[in-house]
This record gives C-alpha cells, sequence and structure tokens, in this order.
C-alpha cells in the first residue's frame, strides 16, 4: 500500500463515504484517460525486492526495525512482518546497459544493508521466496512488523473473513493447517517490476504480462518449501491466495472473488481493472482523503485519487495496475508480482530481462497471443508452473496455419519460442547485446539444465537427509547453504548440488 496509515475503528459512515469517493475517484480516472491527461512514453522501469533478515543458524530473525535503523536509508522499507525488508531501486530508462547498472546497484545495496544487518545480533540477508526454515510458531500476529497499516489490515481481513484462516495446499507433500492473522503471507517475498505504460498501450502490456506469467514462474520457480513441508515448486501464490481470503467457505462456494486473484478475462482497457476492484472487493480500510478528485480535474490540475489507490493496493492481482503522479502527471504502470526473490542478484536481472523483453515482443505481435488463447488455459499454465516449475508442460497456440493449441514442455516453450521473442523485445527496448545476451543466456543456461532455485533447493534438501540428517536440520542446512552461495553471487543453474561437507546429525 506504501502510504502512511493510522490506526483506527471505522464505522458505516465512513464505508459509506469512502465508496462514494471511489466512485468520483474511477469517474475522475475515466475522465482523465479520456482527455489524454497522462504521461508521454518515457520507457521506465522499477523494480523492489522484498528480503528475508536470518541468522547465521539458517533460522529466521524478528529484528527488521533494529536493521533498518542501521540501514538508515529511504530505499528500505519494513514489510508485513519482523523478519521481512524491502528494497526499491529508482526507476530506469530501459535501453543501454541498463542491466547491468541495475544488477550494480543492487549488489551495492544489499551488501551495505547485510553488513548492517550482522550488526544486529547476527543477522543477515536472505533473498528466497519463503525462507525454508520458517515455521508455523513464527506466524503470530505480535511477529507483525510495528506499522499502523499493517496492524490495520490485518484487523481488517480478519474481521471480514470471521474465522480462521485455513491453509491447505497439497503439493509433494501435504500441508493443513490454520492462522489467526495473515502474518502466514509475510512468508512469500517476491520481486515486483513496474514498467510505465500510456493509457493507449496498457491493455496489450497488461494481456501480454498474464501470458508471461507462467513462462516467469516455469524458469523462475523458488519457493518449494512453508513450514516444513515440500509443497509447489513456487508456493508463493496458494499460500498468499489463502492467507489473504476474506471469503468464508460459503462465498467461495458463491464463486466470490479471492482477493489474491489471476483474473477472469482479457481487457481492453485499463479502466476494466480499477472499475472490476470497485465492483467485486469491499473495502478494508476505508480512510477518505480531503481532495475533491473531480473539482480538481475541472479546474486543470492532476488528482490524486488517494481512496483508489488506497484499494487498489489490497487488491493482491499478479498484475496489477497502478496510477501514480511525478512532476504533476499523472502516469499508469503495470506491477508484475509474480516473480520469488532470488536466487542471486544475477538471476533477479536475468528474470527481469525475460520480462521486460518477452512483454514488449508479446505485446506488438500482430496477432498477440491472447486472441489465440482462451483466458482460462492461461490461468492453468499459470497454475501448472507453479505446481511444476522448470518441470511444467503448458497448452500454448499453435505455429502454423492451421491455429487451435498443443501441449509443450515449459522449456521447449522457453527455448525455442520466448527466449527469441524476448532477444527482440530487448533490442526494440534498445538494450545493448552484451546485457541482452549475458541475462537471456542465464534463463537459457536454467532450461538447458532445468535447474532454477526451487529445483536447487529440494535437491540439495533430499541429499541432506540422504546423508541422515533430520528434517529441521536438512532444511537449515539447505538455507545456510543457499544463503552462501548467494552471497558468491553466481547464478542458480550454475551451483552444485548438496552440502559442502558432511554435517553432523541433527
Amino acid at each position: 500500500m506504501g502510504e502512511k496509515v493510522v490506526a483506527g475503528q471505522f464505522d458505516l459512515s465512513d464505508r459509506q463515504r469512502y465508496r462514494e469517493k471511489l466512485q468520483k475517484c474511477l469517474t475522475g480516472l475515466e475522465r482523465l484517460l479520456r482527455e489524454k491527461r497522462f504521461d508521454r512514453p518515457k520507457n521506465l522501469m522499477g523494480v523492489e525486492i522484498e528480503l528475508n533478515l536470518a541468522g547465521p543458524d539458517g533460522m529466521p530473525k524478528m529484528l527488521n526495525g533494529q536493521v533498518l535503523e542501521r540501514i538508515a536509508s529511504r530505499d528500505f522499507q519494513t514489510e508485513l512482518a519482523m523478519f521481512n525488508l524491502e528494497v526499491n531501486i529508482a526507476p530506469h530508462r530501459l535501453g543501454g546497459r541498463v542491466f547491468d547498472r541495475l544488477a550494480e546497484e543492487l549488489r551495492t545495496s544489499l551488501a551495505y544493508a547485510d553488513r548492517k544487518a550482522g550488526e544486529v545480533d547476527g543477522a543477515g540477508i536472505v533473498m528466497i521466496g519463503i525462507l525454508p526454515t520458517l515455521d508455523r510458531d513464527d506466524m503470530v500476529s505480535s511477529n507483525l512488523s510495528e506499522v499502523d497499516r499493517y496492524t490495520l489490515l490485518n484487523e481488517q481481513i480478519v474481521a471480514a473473513r470471521g474465522e480462521d484462516f485455513r491453509l491447505d495446499i497439497e503439493g509433494v507433500e501435504h500441508l493443513v493447517c490454520t492462522s489467526k492473522s495473515i502474518v502466514p503471507e509475510a512468508a512469500c517475498t517476491s520481486v515486483q517490476l513496474h514498467l510505465q505504460v500510456t493509457p493507449a498501450r496498457f491493455a496489450d502490456v497488461w494481456n501480454a504480462a498474464q501470458v508471461a506469467t507462467a513462462a516467469q514462474i516455469a524458469v523462475g520457480a523458488n519457493s518449494p518449501f512453508l513450514f516444513g513441508h515440500e509443497l509447489w515448486r513456487e508456493s508463493r501464490p496458494p499460500l498468499f491466495l489463502q492467507s489473504t481470503d476474506t471469503r468464508p467457505p460459503e462465498l467461495q462456494a458463491q464463486g466470490v472473488r479471492p482477493r489474491t486473484w489471476f483474473g477472469e478475462r482479457w481487457i481492453a482497457s485499463a479502466y476494466d481493472l480499477f472499475e472490476e476492484n470497485l465492483r467485486y472487493f469491499p473495502a478494508l480500510l476505508p480512510i477518505c482523503d480531503a481532495e475533491e478528485p473531480l473539482e480538481v480535474i475541472a479546474a486543470g490540475g492532476t488528482p490524486g485519487l488517494a481512496e483508489l489507490v488506497l484499494h487498489n493496493g489490497t487488491i493482491y492481482r499478479w498484475n496489477r495496475p497502478v496510477y501514480g503522479i511525478a512532476d504533476g502527471v499523472p502516469h499508469l504502470r503495470v506491477e508484475n508480482r509474480v516473480l520469488p526473490a532470488g536466487p542471486t542478484i544475477t538471476d533477479v536481472i536475468a528474470n527481469a530481462a525475460f520480462y521486460y523483453g518477452l512483454v514488449r515482443a508479446l505485446a506488438e505481435e500482430p496477432r498477440p497471443v491472447w486472441t489465440r488463447l482462451p483466458f482460462a488455459v492461461a490461468e492453468a499454465n499459470f497454475d501448472a508452473a507453479c505446481r511444476y516449475g522448470i518441470d511444467a508442460r503448458f497448452v500454448w497456440p499453435r505455429r502454423g496455419r492451421y491455429g487451435g493449441t498443443v501441449e509443450v514442455d515449459a522449456v521447449t516453450l522457453v527455448r525455442d519460442e520466448l527466449l527469441p521473442l524476448a532477444s527482440a523485445g530487448l533490442d526494440a527496448w534498445g538494450v545493448e547485446a552484451a546485457d541482452r545476451d549475458l541475462y537471456l543466456g542465464v534463463i537459457e543456461e536454467r532450461c538447458r539444465r532445468r535447474v532454477n532455485g526451487a529445483a536447487w533447493q529440494a535437491a540439495t534438501f533430499h541429499r541432506a537427509l540422504e546423508q541422515g540428517l533430520t528434517r529441521a536440520a536438512a532444511l537449515a542446512a539447505t538455507t545456510r547453504r543457499y544463503a552462501e552461495l548467494m552471497h558468491v553471487g553466481e547464478p542458480v543453474h550454475t551451483w552444485p548440488v548438496g552440502l559442502p561437507e558432511p554435517v553432523p546429525l541433527g
């Protein structure tokens, strides 16, 4: 949500007033779109990475407040739980050696943050989708970050649900448990990729991003463990969905949409998504701003649309529409929220290069994929990628004049069709060949070796079990080895499987 929210209680009039303001904001957005008030193309992209804090033993550290005091940088912020941080990189223009510059900025920022974290009880930064050593006992309300907006959001989601949250994820193993709060969602740490888009191109870019999600997860999965269980290769999506689900079973049975949502249709305008958000989702945080957006627009000004922005931040689309203002001019962004954090900075930047190149190419195809692929099939591809990672199989439009669809291995699709598209897309952005080849080469090697972060974690964990470690000791050893190799910085497809030396029995 990003903005400061002051905790408090809401009454019925607050919710009615907020609903009225939301409608005014939506009308204002429609007017801004109709009057073409938005920023011209700037090819701007941005990156946010959520991080974990862990000790030398690989166990989570609930110390983000103290660590942030030491870091003392506005680039770093709190996240939902005390073992989370987030780093934000300033927007960059896509082109030239942008990915190498991003990689260098991230290395500098994370190395500094890790040093400062080490001053607080030996904590360290771990960039991973879900920390394997997290336990259900860590997921309690007392471990929420000491920030009003998280406390308030938790209270409102719990009140809307009216009962405990049930986690039921069946993968390699089966996890069933309950939680009295949304804190399990904090186990999910992700990379968010922003792309500023003009209104005329927004729908094509969002549709392309939805198509791309399955391939992103297949090559980038990095979250195979949760609460001691081996689940999906990318367990964040089912965990996020269930841990923020305001619907009791009766509303689920009625087809009420979940707040963590892939969506249900291809769109024709950014307006479609904001309108759906108001139509399907009641407000969680009915906090009204003093601004009257329609009066601001009538006077030639730029409204903040504060209520719309706040409401949008409580709906967890995997590709989220974002309204923002820079230098007094409104703009739109697509925020891609699919990828887990890690394993290394090189891997994160490779994932970003693949995404930005692929989305550009898919959005500009004369016969776009989404005109040849039902939306439900794109969602099924995403689900398959989360379950099986780099071993997933997708349904994809058949090449050639005959049309229809065909089932294909994810790695075959990425290597034969999507990587060439991503390469062409990066060329269209003006990215230099050295950056293009280096980072797309990382994706190609993952496909060739069928290795991503999730595959490495699972293989190393099972190797540790074979050495005689208990499950808990194997997860901790895997986490420590992961952190060690993450700091070395070579991409995950080069990591040796297993532990560096025999570990005493746990």
